[in-house]
């Protein structure tokens, strides 16, 4: 069997794959065209961030069975073209989690002391000690967007060079803030205390461009900023104005929108600004453990079958797999709506299988019911291997039941989470053979497809709401390619799951909320 490697690796993880008997070409830097000739006849491929695995690739591989990726972001893979062909797709999450945090420190130390402008100035043949005068960070209260793996790991070094820790993150709970050592509170309280902000959660439709001019408004007078996440969570132009005007005093990116960014791009003018090319996991360690830790999953895949750290199936045998699939696909939709409609952190999930799932192997499925709820949060860094280590961290309590009767269905999952505030039930089944099917929201009946771009509205149940609703978004050039309505007679209310072409949100998801008699809007991502 033949194993493309098409980015740069440690060279511990190919002998790996050569000593396990296998094929390794090594082909570096390809052109579309050429990787789609370099894969078509391949087993395997390992990757890191440089190859774009597009459908237009994956399409061109006939023989391809795993895609690894030697770190944790996957946005360079089309993971439903994967789908599709039935290649499973992995990743290494926490394998460079230390140098990616170590790397936000060494940035925050960097901005503090001037340490690049100075070491350019005197390579320049200068010596302006006055110029660069820095600022001490004891003391000092740093920001934590995101407190997940990474971010974590920010919190205690910081808390070592004897800073105060700030952290938003709406997905966990008080608890594991104060295990953390570090104080929750709301974006606009951390943004208006913290003398540093670090960002730390994964570019997702809804952080791109998270952080923009409203946001930095909101920001202490002087404040370094510091992102070594993703990029495109900031808006650059935004930064570049609050640079400018002095609200941000420094900052440092590791990562940005366009990579590489052009080579006139306004930031760099700036002598404020400080930047690396996408360094976070550029360690000898960390690049040793992602390409053993990649090349070992591959050799366990194509010759014992076994799947490890896989983003898009869990690990099964292969020949129950089939009659369980259509349960993972359902239970892992029903797991991120679940924390798309939750209003606070999760506290408790409790999974109920009713009917002939109740005879099914479900520990693959309460997996993936886990990786739904926090993928939205965590992007990437989840999958069905740690998903309920991370779940537990969180403090997040599961528990799991089965009877054998289900009411009305052949099978019938139903998944109960609750969150600080309140709590929702959804319930969801399979038609035919592999539809998934969400059947009821709390007290609300309805029979909806979970996919693509859906919009939440709960409104009271009165002529016009619905003629309304499609109005504006007409308006708006949306166009609704489904619609499912939700009655509960006794409370006069209805729900409506729409389907749309398009993401609803901004204005026009305000607009909806003013509508007369709707009572709340909520954008979904299926």
């Amino acid at each position: 069997m033949k194993v493309l490697i098409s980015d740069h690796i440690a060279e511990e993880g190919k002998e790996i794959l050569k000593a396990a008997g296998l094929e390794v070409v090594e082909k570096v830097g390809l052109s579309p065209e050429d990787l789609k000739e370099a894969i078509a006849d391949v087993d395997a491929i390992l990757i890191r961030s440089g190859t774009k695995l597009t459908a237009e690739v994956i399409a061109a591989a006939t023989r391809l069975k795993v895609i690894a990726r030697a770190g944790t972001g996957l946005d360079n893979v089309d993971i439903d073209a994967a789908n599709k062909r039935g290649i499973v797709v992995m990743n290494v999450p926490g394998g460079n989690t230390v140098s990616a945090a170590e790397h936000t420190i060494s940035m925050m130390l960097a901005l503090s002391r001037n340490i690049p402008q100075a070491t350019a100035s005197m390579k320049a043949g200068k010596w302006e000690k006055k110029k660069f005068l820095g600022r001490e960070v004891a003391g000092k209260t740093l920001g934590i967007i995101g407190v997940g793996r990474i971010g974590s790991i920010v919190a205690d070094r910081a808390r070592g060079l004897k800073m105060k820790v700030l952290a938003y993150d709406p997905y966990i709970t008080q608890e594991t803030a104060e295990k953390l050592g570090v104080e929750l509170v709301d974006l606009d309280s951390l943004l208006a205390r913290s003398d540093y902000i670090s960002v730390h959660v994964p570019l997702t439709k809804e952080t791109k461009g998270f952080i923009n001019r409203e946001l930095f408004a909101k920001m202490k007078d002087g404040v370094m900023f510091i992102n070594c996440a993703r990029g495109g969570i900031v808006n650059e132009e935004d930064l570049y104005q609050a640079l400018v005007s002095g609200k941000v005093a420094g900052a440092a990116l590791d990562v940005f929108e366009v990579e590489p960014p052009p080579k006139d791009h306004p930031l760099f003018g700036l002598e404020n600004f400080i930047c690396t090319p996408h360094l976070g996991a550029s360690t000898r360690e960390a690049q040793k453990n992602v390409a053993t830790a990649a090349a070992s999953q591959i050799v366990d895949y194509l010759l014992h079958g076994v799947v490890r750290n896989a983003v898009n199936v869990p690990s099964v045998s292969a020949d129950q797999l089939p009659r369980i699939q259509p349960f993972i696909t359902l239970g892992e939709k029903i797991g991120a709506l679940h924390t798309q409609l939750a209003d606070g952190p999760i506290e408790a999930v409790s999974i109920t299988y009713q009917g002939e799932m109740a005879d099914m192997e479900t520990g693959p499925i309460t997996l993936a019911i886990l990786k739904g709820i926090l993928s939205p949060v965590m992007g990437d860094e989840v999958n069905y291997v740690n998903a309920p280590i991370i779940a537990r961290d969180r403090g997040i309590k599961v528990t799991e039941s089965k009877t054998a009767t289900a009411e009305d269905f052949t099978n019938l999952l139903i998944v109960r989470v609750r969150y600080r505030g309140g709590e929702n039930e959804i319930s969801g089944t399979i038609f035919g053979k592999k539809e998934p099917r969400i059947v009821r929201i709390n007290d609300f009946r309805l029979d909806a497809i979970p996919e693509g771009h859906m919009l939440f509205i709960y409104n009271e149940d009165r002529p016009g709401v619905i003629g309304k609703i499609g109005i504006t978004l007409g308006e708006a050039g949306i166009n609704i390619s489904r619609m499912h309505v939700g009655q509960e007679p006794a409370q006069k209310s209805n729900i409506i799951l729409l389907t749309t072409d398009k993401s609803v949100n901004g204005e026009v998801l305000e607009r909806l909320k003013k509508l007369p008699h709707v009572l709340s809007a909520r954008p979904l991502e299926l």
